[in-house]
C-alpha cells in the first residue's frame, strides 16, 4: 500500500497524505513511534485517518502565536485553575482526529483524572479551550471546520483568530458562532475567569 500525497494549490499550506488503511492497522502505541521518528513535522491526524503535515510560519504568525500564549500563560499561572498548553502538544479527540490548537486549556480536575502514560503520550481528551490562530498560509474554511470539530467533541471555548480580516470567531456548544468585528479585547467569562485577551497586538 502506498500514500496518496495531495499538495494544495500553495506549497506553503499543508499537505494532506491519504493513508488511512495503513493508519488503521497501528496501535497507539506504533502511531507515536511513528510520529517521534518524525518529529521535526508538524503533523495533525483527521478522523478519517488522514496525516496534515503543517507547514513553518513566518516570523509575523510566530509573534502573534507568542504574543497569544504570553498572553494566555500569564493568567492562567496566576488564576491556577487549569494547564496551559502551546502548540506542540497533541489530544486526541473523542472522534479519533489527533489535534494540536495554537493554545489550549485544560482544568485541573481533568488534568490529574488523566494517568501517567497519558499524559506522556498524546492524550485521549479534549481541551476545555483552544484558541487557533490563522497564519497566511491556512485557508479559513479549513479552520472553521476544525473549529466546529473541536466544539462537538467536547470543547467548551473556541476563538479562532483571524489577524488579516481582524475578526474573532467566539464557538461555544449549541451557541451560533458568534463574530466579533475588529474587537480590542475578547473575554473569556466564564469558563476562563477574569481572562481578557487584548487582541491588538495580534493585528500587527
Amino acid at each position: 500500500m502506498t500514500a496518496v500525497l495531495t499538495p494544495t494549490e500553495d506549497a506553503t499550506q499543508e499537505i494532506v497524505i491519504h493513508f488511512s488503511p495503513i493508519l488503521k492497522k497501528l496501535s497507539e502505541r506504533e502511531f507515536f513511534e511513528f510520529c517521534m521518528l518524525n518529529r521535526d513535522l508538524n503533523w495533525e491526524l483527521t478522523s478519517d485517518g488522514d496525516f496534515v503535515i503543517m507547514p513553518p510560519t513566518t516570523m509575523k504568525t510566530g509573534n502573534r502565536n507568542f504574543e497569544l500564549n504570553l498572553a494566555f500563560g500569564t493568567w492562567a499561572k496566576k488564576d491556577g485553575t487549569g494547564k496551559g498548553f502551546d502548540s506542540s502538544a497533541m489530544f486526541t479527540l473523542p472522534n479519533g482526529a489527533k489535534r494540536s490548537p495554537d493554545c489550549c486549556w485544560i482544568r485541573n480536575e481533568r488534568w490529574e483524572a488523566l494517568p501517567d502514560e497519558e499524559r506522556e503520550s498524546f492524550s485521549h481528551i479534549a481541551p476545555d479551550f483552544i484558541a487557533e490562530l490563522r497564519s497566511r498560509s491556512d485557508r479559513l474554511g479549513r479552520l472553521q471546520k476544525k473549529m466546529e470539530e473541536y466544539v462537538a467533541n467536547g470543547v467548551q471555548l473556541g476563538w479562532l483568530i483571524d489577524p488579516f480580516e481582524k475578526k474573532v470567531y467566539v464557538y461555544r456548544p449549541q451557541a451560533a458562532v458568534e463574530i466579533l468585528e475588529d474587537p480590542e479585547t475578547v473575554s473569556g467569562d466564564p469558563l476562563l475567569r477574569g481572562f481578557v485577551l487584548d487582541v491588538r497586538p495580534l493585528w500587527e
